[in-house]
């Protein structure tokens, strides 16, 4: 695929299992399971769902400018929670982030993350407006 491109981090994971922070194939981009962890992995926040949320839309929209879009094309967002009591909080940070956009989406509780202390983890998929 030559308009395959990929965009990494400095993420020891990306290497390890062998993915990419985000793929962009023409106009859709594919963003990775974001979580609230620093370049060294260190999980920020570690009681804060709320903040933890915020942080993972941050890092998305960081990836989605450098791969040429934007929030507001974001069409899809899937959220992984450790606690599915807490969706009023972590929903509340993906309306602020999302209420013009209104992206289709999911919200499920999970078992558990690599870290105990990742408390919400957010991935996304958007198709670039160019």
């Amino acid at each position: 695929m030559s308009n395959r491109k990929t965009f990494t981090s400095d993420s020891e994971g990306e290497p390890l299992v062998g993915y990419s922070r985000a793929v962009r194939v023409g106009p859709y981009i594919h963003v990775s399971g974001t979580t609230a962890t620093d370049s060294r992995g260190i999980v920020l926040n570690p009681t804060d769902a709320a903040a933890q949320a915020e942080l993972c839309i941050q890092k998305i929209s960081a990836v989605l400018e450098e791969a040429g879009a934007s929030l507001k094309d974001v069409v899809r967002t899937r959220m992984y929670v450790s606690d599915i009591e807490r969706w009023q909080e972590i929903g509340e940070i993906h309306r602020q982030a999302f209420a013009e956009i209104r992206p289709a989406a999911t919200m499920v509780e999970v078992s558990r993350f690599i870290a105990p202390e990742i408390l919400v983890e957010i991935e996304v998929d958007a198709i670039a407006s160019d």
